[in-house]
């Protein structure tokens, strides 16, 4: 038998939050924004949230869990860019 993850939903609001402050404080794709956020998680800067209450709000920074995350963001960064091109065009 193999171990297959649970199926993940929709990110909370508060995941999504924690990705774009982390991607805020360092402007970097994955995995070197994973690093950000575990910094962010060990020192409490989101909220004064560690690992354990990020985990109960959708975001795991555990191995098993890293999939769901790269993918949550990767959709954050590209949201991001689509939105700076679109600010960008406006201005032009």
């Amino acid at each position: 038998m193999v171990a297959r993850p649970a199926p993940v939903g929709a990110p909370s609001d508060e995941a999504l939050e924690f990705v774009r402050f982390c991607y805020e404080r360092k402007k970097v794709g994955w995995p070197e924004l994973y690093d950000e956020m575990c910094g962010v998680a060990g020192r409490g800067l989101f909220r004064g949230w560690g690992s354990e209450d990020l985990a109960a709000n959708g975001i795991g920074l555990t191995l098993f869990e890293m999939p769901a995350l790269a993918a949550l963001v990767s959709a954050v960064v590209t949201e991001d860019r689509a939105r700076l091109r679109v600010r960008i065009a406006a201005e032009v």
